[in-house]
Formats: C-alpha cells, structure tokens, sequence
C-alpha cells in the first residue's frame, strides 16, 4: 500500500513508491550484495560432509555470496613420497564436493543461486603444515586473495588424519578477519577414534607377522610350538589390528615393501657396525674427542610407519639418539661430528624411503641438499634450542643463536657465564 510507508515530507527529494525511490533500492540492495564476500569450506571426507555443502549453497544464494570457495588444506608436501597420488584423492573429493555445491545451487529457489561460482583449490602443498596456526595461515593467505570474509567448518573436519583439530582452527580462526561458523548440520554421536577402522587386511597381515616372528624364535617343526603359535598370532591380531596398521595392506605396494625392507637390514647392519667402530676409537682415545649436540633434522618420509622405521634406525646406530619426533622434524642426539655429518647426508632416510616408496624416492635430495638441517646446541649451533622457551625470559635478547659457544673469552668469564642464571637466553625459541 502507498500509505504503508512514512509519508514524504519537505526535506525528502524522492517520494516513497516513485519510480526514483524503487531505483534507489535496488542500488542499495544491489551494492549489498555486491559487498557480500566469497565462503571457504575447508573440505575432507566426512559423514556429514554432503550436509555442509547444502547448507552452505542454500546460505551463499540467500546472501548473495559470489563464490564458494571449496579447499583442501594439503597435509603434504609437492615432491614427497606419494604426493602426487595424495594430491590426485585430493582432486577427486573436490571434484565430487563441487558437483554437490552445483547441483544444489541449481536446485535453490534464491535469487542469487545462479550467480554463485563454485571454485576448488589444494592449497599449503608448498610447505609442512603442522598444526592448527599453519592451516589458519594458509586459509587467511587464501581469503585475501580471493576476497573471501567467511569460513564454514564441516562439524567432523579432521585434516590431519584421527586428530581433530576442529576447536584449536576455529580458536586460531578468531584471532583473523575472517568470520568463522560451524555447518549446522547432523552428525553421528560417536567416540573419539582412537583406533583405525576393522579390516580383514589387517587382521591378516597382522596375524602373519606375529606366526613368522613367533615361529622364527620357537621350532616351527614341532607341533606345540605350531599350536602356541597361531593361539598367540590370533590373540595379538585380535586386540592390535586395529592400531598397529595405519593402512590397509595392499598388492603388490606390501610385498614389495617387505623385499625392500629385506634388502635394508643388511644395509643397517652395516651402517650399526661402522658407528660402532667409530664411538669405540672415540672412546679408547685418551683425549675423548666427543662433541655432543642436539640436532634437528626435517625429513621427507611420510609419517606413521616410516617416521618410526627412520628414527629407530637412527636411534639403533650408535653415535646418534634419536629423541623427539614432531611432525617431520626430528631432534637427534649426535655424540661426535662425524655421525651428525653422516645423518645430515641423509643414507638413512634415502633407504627409508626406498624401503616404504621404491627407487624413484630413494633418488630426493638429501636432508643437507635442502637445507631441512640445524644445529641447536653447541658453537655451530644454527637455531635456538626450541625446548628453551618453556623457561620463560625475553625472546630475542641473546643475539646470535651460535655465539653462546664461539665466543674468544677467557675460561674464567665462559664459567662465570655458563653458571648465571639467566633467564632471557631460555626463551629465545619458540616451540614450534
């Protein structure tokens, strides 16, 4: 109705219900609709994966949004082992994600579903991302460039495997630009999953494992220890198929793997018996000519069974220890030069991922040849020692991470100084 509105008085140029004024509106719905910014959906397979994209088709036309931004965060890096089959699962989600965002912009009744754009991208395949601050960064660098104002997370969103980080992203999203929702959508109550899904896979490789090592250590000729055996095997694949495998056996990837990692023990062997005779000269030296530091070294061998297969074949050659794993870095003991120029030349990891990748990993530049290498303690030290920060102190305050030991100062003042309690060389590192 024309009365419906207020009336016009003397200082209003355009009276209500003229043509003017219904042009005046929809400029301004039209400049709101136009400030309207792209979505980022963060995408992984999940249970209610479908659900999050309706709702964020249905939510994009209503609002005018010019785009849907559908992303996954890549939890590798280009030119790691199996980085192109990862990347090419990767495309294959997107490609059905997208086609429900399609269909469903195609199915809605809102007046701006036709000219939502649906767009997918893998991003942060450059670098290691290794927790909720490295995704967070990736998706910021994402949205500005591709002038996006809001991310909707999927409620089951798990990037990284079995570890949720769903709480920590949208804590670390808060502290951005960006405005930040939950898909409210229906999900399946469930447990925590600490376990890897059943499969008969598993069991059974499992199952052969424990016969043959059993058998390896008892009479496999005589029956009881034939009986004992296969009791014992059902039992441990019974209670651990489903958290010793991250991965489901498969042909001809698991046999081949088991005749590389033959073709390793001997190599090992080798490798243990050098470092033996090495730490020995070393230690029967009058002198004692060790240089014990602590080392960090990035490696490219995937993670679960080969990150263990590497650090306990580091940590069985003597001369080296092999004490943290975190992520794709691993700190490392070394005891003298000798063994820490040896694990920065990388034999170790190359045939690891020989042993888990075949040839063609095998041949990847050498941790030093990246430069994914840093000595944290000592006068060669090249970072700080990260478990410094727990400390406390002022970051930053020390100077030059190496000069603690290179400086030309007498004994005395290197005692003296060495024996202060200075807090602000503590916190110089961050845990990372």
């Amino acid at each position: 109705m024309a009365d419906a509105g207020p009336p016009p008085g003397d200082d209003d140029p355009v009276a209500a219900g003229s043509p003017d004024a219904a042009a005046t509106s929809d400029a301004d719905a039209a400049t709101e609709s136009a400030s309207a910014g792209a979505v980022i959906v963060p995408v992984e397979p999940s249970s209610t994966l479908r659900s999050t994209i309706a709702h964020v088709a249905e939510a994009a036309a209503a609002a005018g949004a010019p785009a849907i931004h559908l992303v996954e965060i890549a939890s590798w890096r280009n030119g790691d082992p199996e980085s192109d089959e990862r990347a090419a699962a990767a495309d294959r989600v997107l490609d059905r994600a997208a086609a429900w965002a399609s269909a469903d912009l195609d199915d809605s009744e809102a007046d701006g579903a036709a000219d939502v754009e649906v767009v997918t991208a893998v991003i942060g395949a450059d670098d290691y991302l290794f927790g909720a601050d490295d995704y967070v960064r990736v998706l910021a660098e994402y949205a500005e460039e591709n002038d996006a104002d809001r991310v909707v997370l999927d409620p089951e969103y798990t990037p990284v495997g079995n570890t949720t980080l769903l709480q920590p992203l949208e804590f670390a999203l808060s502290n951005t630009p960006l405005s930040v929702e939950t898909a409210p959508v229906d999900r399946p109550t469930r447990r925590e999953r600490f376990r890897t899904e059943a499969t008969t896979g598993r069991f059974v490789a499992l199952f052969g494992l424990s016969l043959a090592f059993y058998l390896l250590l008892g009479d496999p000729t005589y029956p009881f220890d034939l009986v004992t055996g296969v009791a014992t095997a059902a039992v441990v694949s019974i209670t651990l198929s489903r958290v010793s495998l991250d991965s489901n056996p498969a042909f001809p990837r698991t046999p081949m793997r088991i005749a590389r990692g033959i073709i390793y023990v001997p190599v090992l062997l080798f490798e243990i018996v050098k470092a033996n005779l090495v730490v020995a000269r070393v230690i029967l030296d009058p002198r004692l000519p060790i240089e014990p530091t602590l080392n960090r070294m990035r490696v490219i061998v995937g993670s679960g069974l080969p990150l263990m297969t590497l650090a306990n074949s580091i940590t069985l050659t003597p001369g080296t220890l092999t004490v943290r794993a975190r992520d794709s870095d691993l700190y490392v003991h070394s005891l003298v030069p000798w063994a820490r120029e040896g694990l920065f030349d990388g034999p170790l990891e190359r045939w690891t991922r020989f042993v888990y990748y075949g040839r063609r990993a095998a041949r990847l530049p050498s941790p030093r040849e990246r430069d994914d290498i840093a000595i944290l303690q000592g006068p060669d030290a090249t970072e700080e020692l990260p478990i410094a920060a727990a400390d406390g102190g002022d970051p930053g305050s020390s100077g030059d991470p190496g000069s603690g030991g290179g400086d030309e100062s007498s004994d005395d003042a290197s005692v003296e100084a060495e024996s202060s309690d200075d807090p602000s060389d503590a916190d110089e590192a961050t845990d990372r």
